[in-house]
């Protein structure tokens, strides 16, 4: 199965990731993360932020996830880019797909800023930032939604999501 994070930098997927992947590899070692950030410096500095390289890089995910997937592991990714297109294709092409979004404010983003991108991207220092000067496309279908300005600890999210996919319910009962 892909459990599938997405949502904007500052939002909270990969300390969800790593918080999902903590309480299942130990039970499941079939079980691996692929966190965007990761994923982008394995496969080196070639690949930039703009539109099309985020697809790009969505695109090395996706396929890392199916390949992963078919051979039946859990698959947990923490991934920022969300086009429309993109996620239908996950729904589509990844086995036991169930996607999880993380909504934030940009309010809460900012004050998170750890790499400071917004900061940087409204002084002008840098460009490409999702949700600043290229678009941040809404999940639309996502199985499940966290509200990020409510602070629910991850281990919480963790919680109810194994409560809420009936796959990891039924292995963790």
């Amino acid at each position: 199965m892909v459990i599938w994070i997405t949502g904007m930098s500052g939002s909270g997927k990969t300390a969800l990731a790593t918080a999902l992947h903590n309480v299942l590899k130990p039970q499941f070692q079939h079980t691996v993360m692929l966190d965007g950030d990761v994923i982008r410096a394995a496969f080196g500095a070639g690949l930039g932020y703009s539109e099309p390289e985020r697809v790009m890089q969505i695109t090395r995910i996706q396929n890392l996830a199916k390949v992963l997937a078919d051979q039946e592991l859990i698959v947990i990714v923490a991934a920022l880019y969300a086009q429309k297109d993109l996620l239908e294709w996950n729904r589509k092409n990844l086995p036991g797909y169930y996607e999880v979004y993380l909504e934030a404010s940009m309010q809460l983003l900012q004050k998170r800023d750890q790499k400071n991108l917004y900061s940087r991207a409204k002084s002008g220092e840098t460009s490409n930032v999702v949700g600043i000067d290229i678009p941040w496309h809404t999940p639309k279908n996502s199985d499940v939604r966290f509200d990020a300005d409510a602070e629910i600890p991850p281990e919480e999210m963790v919680r109810q999501l194994i409560a809420q996919i009936p796959t990891l319910s039924t292995l963790l009962a």
